[in-house]
């Protein structure tokens, strides 16, 4: 077996030659001090911190603090590189990954991790039982598909020893490490699991930074550290606290009387301009690119979304450009579901012009002539309700007269997940952005028939079988020399699923977190593209003495 990372010093040596900026400088280490509280807001309640099922950009950096998988990336940017995992060694014919696991690791509760652990974790997320919206992700490994109809037991992972552990693909998968380090192969103590039952997305305990203090529901979370955190000198904070019910516009006000730290809603749109362009906040507002798509879904089990020519339709009844100038021009027109800065993208496809004649040429085609009587779910949080109001306005103009129902975040995310819980839903706010930087991440759970369950992101409960196959093709291109070849097929699906149309793309959207002055860090960790919003265990106070 030859040996693709030997080790995590290996990794930080390759750092300066992958990554995209360093998280932290050797003389920004030197001057951070451990300790001090952050305090960070949100409008909504976190739905969960169960690994295995939360799956929203709100929980998802919340639920990395807490726990831990097999690999994770480097500090604000996409460079892969082990975390639990001290080492790993893949097969040549890329079908068989052997893990060593980092000495001296404990869960929250005292217990040493083991490789038990691992394959235990994993398999509860592909137990359906557990109606995990990432099972699909683990696709690939041996016995998955007798594994996903029975308990989830998998015979493709073997415990070789208590810090090895050995799992053998079916297929060669492309995105198997990545798919290491998204939450739902994160490493949780089945006793835990077991004495918390469902109430274990409450009562999180991984091995993460950070760990549990308080939860009091539609008001406060608090984060507080891990003693025994497996990386030395992590988190630099002593605890986070997590205030609930904010409305993004008095966090703003409070943040601005330095109350809080940082703003876990975008900042408001009605404010954003004023606040961007105030010099003082020069300092203060990190800006990123984000692998993002914010999109309409269609249930094509439901009438009269069943006909592409009723979803082709909707396509081109959207003004995306009025749409964008809501937002004050954060992000710009999507034509397809993969974003631009996303390998795939198809730069020449122009997508679906803004034709409103045509969508009631194509709606009396499909024999609504007159249109008719449909609703609309979205995020309750602004700009979303303006947005959504702009989409019923375009929709009515074409004879769709779509009802709004604006909900809290969860509640929405539930209904997605019901095979007829909502004939459509704009996404914003909850809107799709990758897991990890691969075109076939925006696949698998939201266009594809492994993400088309319930519980699962795939509310358009479109299935393309043919295209689930290309789809695998793709992603059995484990050879780098195949890299073009690979994204070209990539490119081709995404097309295929446009012609087919269960969404309506409507933008890409730039990222901007704001903080106090207090807290410090590199503007990547505020806007890390994969602990998203902000990666807590590397952010720092300044006041500390």
């Amino acid at each position: 077996m030859r040996t693709l990372m030997l080790s995590t010093a290996l990794a930080a040596a390759l750092l300066s030659a992958t990554a995209l900026t360093p998280a932290i400088t050797a003389a920004d280490a030197a001057e951070i001090k451990n300790g001090g509280t952050m305090v960070v807001t949100y409008k909504d309640d976190i739905a969960t911190l169960d690994p295995a099922i939360g799956y929203d950009w709100q929980n998802w950096s919340i639920i990395k603090s807490l726990f831990d998988g097999l690999m994770d990336y480097e500090p604000g940017t996409t460079t892969l590189r082990p975390n639990l995992a001290e080492s790993y060694q893949m097969s040549p014919d890329g079908m068989t990954y052997t893990f060593k696991l980092r000495p001296g690791v404990k869960f929250h509760n005292g217990r040493a991790l083991t490789a038990e652990d691992i394959k235990y974790s994993i398999e509860r997320a592909v137990n359906p039982a557990t109606q995990s919206p990432g099972a699909g992700f683990f696709g690939s490994i041996k016995g998955f598909e007798e594994a996903a109809a029975a308990n989830g037991t998998l015979s493709g992972i073997t415990v070789v020893d208590p810090q090895t552990v050995r799992i053998e693909l079916s297929r060669p998968d492309a995105t198997f490490l990545h798919v290491m380090a998204i939450n739902f192969s994160f490493a949780v103590p089945k006793e835990e699991v077991e004495k918390a039952g469902a109430d274990f997305g409450k009562k999180p305990v991984g091995t993460g930074a950070f760990k549990m203090s308080e939860w009091v529901l539609g008001q406060r979370l608090v984060l507080e550290r891990n003693p025994d955190f497996h990386e030395k000198g992590l988190p630099h904070l002593d605890q986070i606290t997590f205030e609930i019910g904010q409305e993004p516009t008095v966090a703003l006000l409070r943040l601005e009387r330095g109350e809080v730290d940082v703003l876990g809603d975008p900042i408001p749109p009605a404010r954003f301009l004023e606040v961007k362009n105030n010099p003082a906040n020069k300092d203060l507002i990190a800006v990123g690119t984000q692998l993002h798509t914010g999109y309409v879904t269609l249930n094509v089990t439901m009438k009269p979304f069943d006909d592409v020519k009723v979803r082709q339709a909707v396509n081109m009844a959207i003004n995306k450009d009025r749409i964008v100038r809501i937002i004050n021009n954060r992000a710009v027109p999507a034509t397809q579901p993969l974003p631009p800065s996303m390998p795939g993208y198809a730069p020449d496809y122009k997508g679906y012009a803004f034709d409103q004649a045509k969508a009631k040429a194509l709606l009396a085609e499909a024999g609504f002539p007159n249109g008719f009587d449909t609703e609309i779910l979205a995020n309750n949080t602004d700009p979303n309700p303006r947005i959504v109001q702009a989409i019923q306005q375009d929709l009515a103009a074409v004879g769709i007269r779509a009802a709004v129902k604006t909900l809290a975040q969860a509640n929405v995310i539930a209904a997605g997940g019901e095979k007829e819980g909502a004939p459509m839903i704009w996404s914003g706010g909850m809107a799709w952005i990758a897991d990890f930087p691969d075109p076939s991440n925006f696949y698998g759970p939201i266009l594809g028939c492994a993400g088309a369950v319930p519980g699962g992101w795939n509310w358009s409960w479109y299935c393309n079988k043919d295209l689930d196959a290309k789809a695998a093709e793709a992603d059995a291109m484990v050879d780098p020399a195949k890299k073009e070849a690979r994204e070209a097929a990539w490119r081709d699906i995404y097309l295929k699923v446009m012609e087919d149309a269960p969404w309506a793309p409507v933008f890409n959207e730039q990222r901007f977190t704001m903080h106090s002055a207090r807290m410090g860090g590199p503007d990547a960790i505020f806007v890390d593209p994969v602990h998203i919003p902000v990666n807590y265990e590397h952010v720092y106070a300044t006041d500390v003495q």
